[in-house]
């Protein structure tokens, strides 16, 4: 069976008949981010920290597990009873190339991508490879595994060769594999100047194609897939992809409807914000997928039943516009996931993770709130002193927050994380990486069963 295609403003199956596209993000697993694993700060960070506790086989042992936990058949078999016809599956380049041993693919990379490719398709599930962390990082956060603010990877050609040649390894890997949705080559980019990005794009497609022309391209607009403005051309067989978070479904989001920051959240501003995301899809008669969206969960039922209803009317408004989708995230330790981990992991780091809630120290978790009595006087004097200072991508409050809680609180307590792995036993480390299967999982059943009940009542 060919691959997808884009037909005008829809994918298609070989038979001509509209595919859309509807699933999760497998986020925290073959690109590991701090709020969904319960780490703080940086991928690369934490596992160099752990490593330097475990050894190398014991480190070995464990995140070999833990990947082959994280998504196994039950998982799969779960989002197949859902009626999920999708998973956008996000990678570090970490895994298929090494920093000191640039341009040489790692075929074991690769190991575990097939196996869950594999998995997926046997249930009738396409997969769409999302390039989550770039080398030199393509955007400013901690999802890129950037262990700053800056993103690198749109200064140095190096990077970006490097990126151009990995995607070409990947198309050539997948080019024949019909359960590959199709390529999504750079996650939320954030290029400040939005000068690169577009003759990148460029670079880019016309390399992939060479090797694959026939697979999807899911690409990303600049500024966290929210500016489509950067693209010169509207590229064959491409879809533009918008991130679609609601104001009032972040960890710091206020009631809904109501105001969140000063800022009114109901229905109608969330379609409005939808619509203006996807304006260019639109103008251009290309499909529209919302490649990541979701609201964060709280534990308290009254602030819960409003994050649902903010999902519920976000269900809604992209039915009625036939928008696919992609939640984000299936798994976690219980922010965001419809599934998170349980027994001797969460026994083990489960106050470790109440000391990152209380310090703020990430980013997504972070209700912008901890930690205020000591950066008042931090904000004031920025709020005197610079007025004006709005640096990319989302202004001062947010930038100061980064830099002295998401990055310098949360490099402090990686070697905390490290040391609770002190002493683990093979088969402690085993029992570990095994609190991620899907058997020892809680169920956020009310999540699953609405996105059950919207893909059902929507065929």
């Amino acid at each position: 069976m060919p691959a997808l295609r884009v037909t005008g403003s829809h994918l298609t199956d070989p038979a001509g008949q509209p595919v859309r596209l509807r699933g999760v993000g497998l986020g925290g697993w073959l690109n590991m981010e701090n709020f969904i694993t319960g780490y703080s700060a940086n991928e690369s960070a934490m596992r160099t920290a752990v490593r330097d506790v475990l050894g190398d086989e014991r480190y070995e042992v464990f995140f070999d597990r833990l990947l082959t936990s994280f998504f196994d058949a039950a998982d799969a078999d779960l989002l197949r009873d859902m009626g999920t016809n999708c998973v956008r599956v996000p990678v570090n380049y970490h895994h298929f190339e090494s920093d000191e041993r640039p341009f040489e693919i790692i075929e074991q990379g690769f190991r575990h991508l097939d196996r869950v490719i594999g998995l997926l398709a046997e249930r009738g599930i396409y997969s769409v490879i999302d390039l989550h962390a770039l080398p030199g990082a393509q955007n400013q956060h901690w999802h890129s595994d950037n262990p700053t603010h800056v993103a690198d990877f749109w200064q140095h050609r190096h990077f970006q060769d490097r990126a151009v040649h990995l995607w070409e390894a990947m198309a050539d890997r997948y080019k024949d594999n019909p359960w590959v949705a199709g390529y999504n080559p750079i996650n939320e980019p954030g290029d400040v100047r939005g000068q690169v990005i577009g003759p990148f794009y460029d670079r880019l497609v016309k390399a992939i194609r060479a090797v694959d022309p026939g697979h999807v391209l899911f690409l990303d607009g600049n500024t966290y897939s929210t500016d489509f403005s950067i693209f010169r051309e509207v590229y064959e067989n491409t879809v533009f992809v918008c991130h679609d978070y609601a104001l009032a479904g972040f960890a710091h989001g206020g009631p809904y409807p109501g105001y969140t920051r000063g800022e009114w959240v109901d229905r109608s501003t969330l379609e409005e914000a939808f619509e203006r995301r996807t304006a260019f899809q639109r103008e251009t008669g290309t499909p529209i997928w919302v490649g990541e969206f979701g609201p964060v969960y709280t534990g308290n039922p009254e602030i819960d039943a409003q994050r649902y209803q903010v999902l519920r009317d976000q269900l809604e408004i992209f039915e009625a516009h036939a928008a696919g989708w992609s939640i984000w995230t299936y798994k976690d330790v219980g922010l965001q996931g419809l599934v998170s981990a349980g027994g001797p992991y969460m026994e083990r780091f489960g106050d470790f993770i109440a000391k990152k809630k209380r310090l703020g120290a990430d980013r997504w978790g972070s209700t912008m709130e901890e930690s205020a009595d000591d950066l008042a006087p931090l904000h004031r004097l920025m709020d005197t002193e610079f007025p004006s200072w709005d640096p990319y991508p989302w202004g001062a409050r947010y930038q100061i927050d980064d830099l002295l809680r998401h990055i310098l609180i949360a490099q402090a307590l990686v070697p905390e994380y490290a040391e609770l792995f002190r002493g683990c036993s093979e088969e402690e480390l085993v029992a570990l990486a095994d609190s991620f299967a899907l058997a020892n999982c809680g169920r956020r059943q009310p999540l699953i069963d609405l996105l059950t009940e919207s893909i059902a009542a929507n065929p």
